[in-house]
Formats: C-alpha cells, structure tokens, sequence
C-alpha cells in the first residue's frame, strides 16, 4: 500500500484552531460558531496519530497532521478516511497550493485542536505569509463532511494563490461485505458542470459520491496518480484566490455519500453547502446540552474535564445505517459497528449521563437481531454494518444483557420497555443454563471476556455476571407481578453468590480464579501462558506458572478446581458486582493492585513486570494488533466499581486519576482504549468507567424510577471538600446533588428535584448515629422500614457525620 506524497499533504488541508487567532467577520462562516466552545489542542508528538470527525451518519478519520495515511487493521488500510457505513466514501483529500507558477512547500507549523462535535487544524507557511485553517464537522443524520478552509494573508503585501483541492474516492464495502454480496468494483467519476462538482461511482454497485464547494471551480481534471490502494479515484477541483495584506478568504467542500442514487448524493450536497452554520450551531447547541446534562464539579479537575468529555464521546459513537437501525459502536477506528458485550458495559454510563436514545435503540437492535440470528435468547457478540454477524455471542453477553436490562428500567420506568425485552432476559437464562452447562454445576462453560485460547470452560465473570443477571431477573419478575418467578431466580441467585465464594476463591493467591477446570485443561493453557511470559521475557511469570505446574502435577485431581494462571483482570468481577464476601473482596482487591501501572490495571497480570510501577509512557504495542501487555480503561474501571462496592472511595478515585492520565495523551478530548496511546483512539466503554463509579457511587444516586423513587447515599473521596453533580435524569424527572465538607468535618448534603411530586431519600445509617440534623425533609421509614429522610417539596438538606468516621 502506498502513503500519499508529500505534496498531496502541501497543507493538506491543516487546519487547527486557536481560541486567540481572530474571528472571521465572513457571513456564515463555521469558524466564529465554534468562539465559546470547549476546546483542546493536540500535542506536536502526536501530530501523526489519528482523530475522527464523528457523526452517526458518517464519520472521518484521518491524521492531526492533516494527511490520510492508510490505516487501521479490520480492512488493513481502510479504516480511515471517510465512512458512511456501510460504504466507506473517501481515503482522504487534500489540497495543493501554488503561489504564480511556484508550488508551495509543505514546510510550515501544524496545529490541531478538537471540539466535542468539530475538528480545527492549523497550518502557517514557512515560505510565505500564509495561514490555512480546516473546519470540519458532520452535520447530525447526514451522510456527509462540510469542510471549510479559511486562507489568511498574515504579510504585508497581496498574495494569488491558485488551489486543487481532490478528493481521493474510494467506494467499498465495509468489513464482511463480500459475505452479503457486496463487491468492490472499479469507481467511476464524472464531472457535472450544472453541479459545479464531481459524481463518483461504483461501476457496479449502486454506491455513489458527489463532492463540490460553494465557489465555482476555475478547473477540473481526474488524476492520473491515485496514491491509494484499491479501486478508487482521485478528482481535483482548482479555484483562484487574491488575497490583499492582512484579508481571510474561505472555500468550503462538502462530500456526501448515497446507497440510493447519484442524485441524493448531489441533493446532500446542495442542502450542506447551503446550510452548513446552521447545521454546526445546532450540533453545538446539542453537545452544550450533552454537557449540561449529569454536570460534574470536583476539586480534580483533570477528572471534571475528562468526564465531560466523555460525554461528548459517547455521542461520537452513535452509528445509524439505514436499513439495519441505530447503535452504538465500539471503537473507532477498528470497531465502528455494533457489539454486546462493549454496549452492555458502556450503556450503562449513557443512562447515568442522561443519554437514553442511543440506550433504547441499541437495545432494541442488539435484541432483534439476536433474536433473527439465534432465536433462543443468545445475544450476539459482533455484527458489522452490513448486517453480518461475525459472532452469535460469546458467553457472558447473554446474562450481562438481563442485568442491563434491569440497569436501564431502574434509570427510566420505562414499563413497556421492560415487557418487551423481560421475554429475552428468560429465554437467554434458559439457554444458558440448559445449553452451556454440561456437568450441571451451575456455571456455563465457555469464552466470557477474556479472548485467549483455551479459556473456555467455567470463567469467573462468566459466573458472576449469571449470579447478577438471576439477581436482577428478580427484580425485574416483581416489577412485573411475577412473584414466583421472581423467587426461583433469587434463590438461584443466592446459591451462585455462595458457592462462587467457595468455589472459586484461591487462598494462597489471595485472588478469585481465572476458571474452574480440569487439570488436563489448566496444563495446556499453563504451557502456553509459558510461552507468552517467557516471549515479554517476565521470569517471575513464568517461575509461578512452573510452580503451579509442578504442583498439579504432584497433586492431581479427576473433578474440576479452581486456577490462577493468568491473573486476567477479570477475577476483579466478583467484586464488580458485589458478590464476594466483604474478607474475600478487599484481600482480592488488594491482590489486584500488584497488577498495575500509572495509568490502571494490566488485562492480563503475567504481562506486568517490576518496572510496570513507574511506566508513565507511550505503549509499545506489537507490530501486528495485538492487546498482550496492555491495560486498559475497562479493566481499571471495574477495579474503580468494586473498591467503592467495598467502602473505598479513595482507592476508587485512585484509579479514576490514573485513567485520566490517559485522557489527551495522543487525541486531545479522548482517552484511547488501550493506556495511553494504542488501540482505538475513542472506545464506548469508558464512559462506563467512570460513570458509575461518580454518579452512582460517589454521589450515591440510586433510582427506581418506576416508583417514582430517588435514594440519595454519597459516598464521596476523602479529598473532595466541595463536590456537585447537576441536572441527572433519571425518568421524566431530575435530580441534583450537592456535598460540602464542614470545617467542624460534617458533611452538608442537598438535593433538589425537578419535580417534587417524587421520593427523594436519604438512608439514615449512612449518617454517624445522633449526628444526622434536617435541615429540609422529614424522618420516616423506607419500604424494608429502614429509617429514612424524605425531601420535601423536592429539596432534601442535612448535616451529618459520615458514618463510620
């Protein structure tokens, strides 16, 4: 595969922004929308890594230096550019400049600030007085990117500049396309002199792109050197511009794409083109309510910022194909279609954020279609864009989807949601227990979390996400008058909770067990683990793995037992989801931060050596893709979960700032999958990394919206004296909390509601005894007959010592 020029990168379209570089007074322009929003600028370092320009429609993905390198593993290569799935439209553009007959050097300093919904890059000439400036956004529900390039005259005498700009198209399928019939054939461009632009075709299929500027062209030509790879074709348009000393001129380009007609695509066009500022006010004033939405204020700052722009994250994500429905994705740029068990932890974080449509739609599309694909209650693991489904469903999504389930209803009330999709949770438990338990022990075998070979029998997340989802399957069967149901799933329930305890507690590692599994099992997988600690040369790895070796070997056994051989993040679930006994827990979680680095926990703990302590740099990951020796935001974020489901709000921040140090790293306004640096440069479950550790823990926001029911039970850091978290949905209603710590080391707490006609409560035992004093609200009883403190008029105000202080 070729990379383009260096030419074809003269600015390549460079754009960043600057908060302090003047204002266009051009009517209409993008550049002056974006004046008070929220913005990061990128690092030099990074100038070569990637960002997106999202949209749910479409979306681009190219290099904060401006350029279009051929990237990305899923379609090796082709992961950049521009998308609107399933077609991908674009590999890049670019611009050459000439000023008389003398072509401009690529020489010049570079720039790139991100906005939550645009993109600025920046590039200054070094050889002339030239300043270019990229907007570029995607209009919300368009298949299309409006890109404006603002050219500025920064020198004191005129300047002519003669501009290509050429798009590289590249019409093609998206990954399995080729299994649902679609081929990739040579593209085809015309020019349309009524349209003042270029319409570009798949010979074969009906795949079209149409691409023009709101200036009319001086000429036009198709390139003979397409730099790229594959079967596409690059198509210039040239325009003149006369700038006097200190003038801003812009030229502004839209690409659009269509799956119906050369016709629409030029329709999309037109309407973008025209309404481009409208369109970017719109998506800014919907991010500005994104953010005013669950709006968090702590002494950490660095926190503050980062889950704000989770937020805007998690709408980056959204991913619409017509046809097939609406979800969200996993990863960009590898991972733009639609997955289980990445959207049952990140949606959870959306209904803390308020962020409920995509909820709802993921759902629904996760369900029909496993329901098409396995009819059995099965939910699937990964479909593409196409509507290919690459796997029916590894074994942990199908229970993690009850206890989402159960998540969205407890945030919504939605009562109709929750009888469509109850059918589901029962048939995916059934299917569980009566197709993946083959000695009837109560643990389904099969792959969970952990993608390794051989990992494959009785897992520990496997297992505590079917304890969970039995336990909320309960809750749910109440919820619907379904008492008897709701008693067999309990107790279900309460037998998995102990005998995980038992079963699959390693004493003398202090830690849960990868997997139950025979010996004949743990030695394959020991042999292999071998090799891979002896690969990233860990000789403490591999002398434990000996040891558990030899000692299996010494003292065999014909049942199944537990092991620890990997020290896979995910022995930290029983503890994620309040399983394990508070002694087992904190020795576990204890066990677990031996596991770490300055950005969060390793996946897999045989990777991890005696430097891990103090790497605060860049990843260096494999050559070919690879997660061996990563850590990762999920894994970190579970280990937030669980310290705070124990009591430690400190240990749990601890592991929130660690994450953060990540957040801008290489994308600024991101945290990357993998920590720091590697992997996909945005990934949905973040936001469930630190949603639920803020909103439902530290702030303590429990709700039952069907019952029109908030409980109020902070459990804040040591080191958060003031601490707010306003405007949280939660139904039709919403709540906002406020903590300060007194001087005399009382707590004063108040929450308001929006609409006062709901329960708002405090749990008196949280309070020290004889310290809790009413400001607003009254004593009383809750529905076990606990004794609470209930608002009234929607406000409730206490001062209080925390309990156990």
């Amino acid at each position: 595969m070729k990379n383009p020029p260096l030419s074809y990168s003269t600015a390549a379209l460079l754009l960043f922004f600057g908060c302090t570089d003047p204002v266009s007074e051009q009517a209409g322009s993008l550049d002056a929308l974006l004046q008070q929003s929220p913005s990061l600028e990128g690092k030099a370092e990074y100038l070569q890594s990637a960002y997106v320009t999202a949209g749910d429609r479409a979306y681009l993905v190219g290099h904060q230096d401006g350029s279009f390198p051929e990237l990305g593993w899923h379609i090796p290569g082709e992961m950049g550019g521009l998308w609107s799935h399933p077609v991908k439209l674009l590999d890049g553009f670019d611009l050459n400049i000439k000023i008389g007959e003398k072509a401009l050097s690529a020489e010049g300093t570079r720039r790139f600030v991100n906005y939550p919904m645009a993109n600025a890059l920046i590039w200054e000439a070094a050889a002339q007085p030239l300043r270019l400036t990229r907007w570029q956004f995607v209009p919300d529900g368009q298949p299309g990117l409006v890109v404006e390039i603002t050219f500025e005259n920064t020198g004191r005498e005129p300047l002519s500049l003669e501009v290509e700009a050429t798009g590289h198209a590249d019409l093609r399928p998206t990954w399995l396309g080729e299994e649902t019939g679609m081929h990739d054939t040579r593209d085809v461009a015309s020019y349309n002199d009524a349209f003042g632009g270029w319409l570009v075709r798949d010979s074969a299929n009906p795949w079209f792109l149409a691409f023009g500027s709101d200036r009319e062209p001086l000429g036009h030509t198709v390139r003979p050197d397409n730099p790229y790879a594959g079967l596409g074709i690059s198509a210039m348009l040239s325009y003149r511009l006369d700038l006097s000393p200190g003038a801003r001129q812009s030229l502004r380009l839209v690409f659009a794409g269509s799956t119906r007609s050369q016709q629409e695509s030029r329709q999309i066009v037109a309407a973008l083109l025209e309404n481009a500022p409208r369109l970017l006010a719109e998506k800014r004033d919907r991010y500005a309510a994104l953010a005013a939405r669950s709006k968090l204020s702590v002494p950490d700052k660095a926190l503050e910022t980062t889950f704000e722009w989770l937020k805007y994250n998690a709408d980056w994500m959204v991913r619409t194909v017509p046809g097939l429905g609406t979800g969200i994705s996993a990863g960009i740029p590898d991972y733009p279609w639609w997955f289980g068990a990445d959207s049952e932890y990140a949606l959870q974080g959306y209904m803390a954020v308020g962020q409920t449509t995509p909820v709802f739609k993921t759902i629904g599309l996760l369900d029909s279609v496993s329901e098409a694909v396995n009819g059995n209650g099965r939910i699937i693991h990964e479909m593409s864009t196409n509507g290919k489904v690459f796997n029916p469903g590894n074994i942990n999504e199908t229970p993690q989807f009850a206890s989402l389930i159960w998540q969205v209803y407890r945030w919504s009330g939605d009562r109709d949601f929750l009888e469509r999709t109850f059918p589901t949770v029962q048939k995916g438990l059934e299917w569980l227990m009566r197709e993946n338990d083959a000695n009837r022990n109560g643990y389904p075998d099969g792959f969970g979390m952990m993608e390794i070979h051989g990992l494959d029998s009785e897992m520990i997340d496997v297992a505590a996400y079917t304890q969970a989802a039995f336990a909320d399957a309960s809750s749910m069967a109440l919820e619907l008058g379904l008492p008897a149901v709701a008693e067999a799933y309990s107790s279900h329930a309460a037998e998995l909770k102990e005998r995980i305890n038992r079963d699959f507690w390693s004493e003398s590692f202090g830690s849960f067990a990868d997997f139950l599994g025979t010996d004949a099992q743990a030695l394959a997988l020991i042999e292999d683990a071998i090799v891979r600690a002896d690969t990233l040369d860990k000789p403490w790895a591999v002398s434990e793995l000996e040891q558990t070796r030899q000692a299996l070997r010494s003292r065999p056994s014909s049942g199944v037992r537990p092991f620890v051989l990997h020290h896979n993040w995910v022995v930290n679930t029983p503890m994620e989801k309040g399983i394990a006994t508070p002694d087992r827990a904190l020795q576990g979680l204890d066990t677990a931060r031996e596991f770490t680095n300055p950005f969060g926990l390793f996946v897999t703990g045989i990777d991890r050596d005696a430097s891990a302590g103090q790497d605060a740099g860049s990843f260096k990951g494999s050559k070919v893709f690879s997660y061996t020796g990563a850590v990762m935001t999920l894994p970190t974020g579970v280990l937030a979960v669980a310290e705070n489901n124990y009591g430690r709000p400190d240990r749990a921040l601890d592991y929130l700032l660690r994450m953060c140090r990540s957040f801008s790293y290489a994308l600024p306004g991101s945290m990357y999958e993998v920590s720091p640096d590697y992997g996909m440069i945005a990934q949905a479950w973040n936001l469930y990394s630190f949603a639920i550790p803020i909103v439902e823990q530290f702030f303590g926001i429990d709700p039952l919206a069907s019952q029109h029911r908030i409980t109020i039970a902070p459990l804040m850091p040591s080191g958060w004296d003031r601490a707010t978290l306003e405007n949280v949905a939660v139904g039709t209603n919403t709540v906002s909390v406020e903590f300060h710590r007194l001087n005399d080391g009382r707590v004063h707490l108040k929450a308001t509601l929006a609409d006062p006609a709901w329960i708002l409560e405090f749990p008196s035992g949280r309070a020290a005894p004889g310290t809790l004093e009413i400001l607003a609200g009254e004593a009383g009883s809750g529905p076990a007959g606990e004794a609470r403190v209930t608002a009234t008029a929607g406000v409730l105000e206490l001062n209080y010592r925390e309990a156990g202080q």
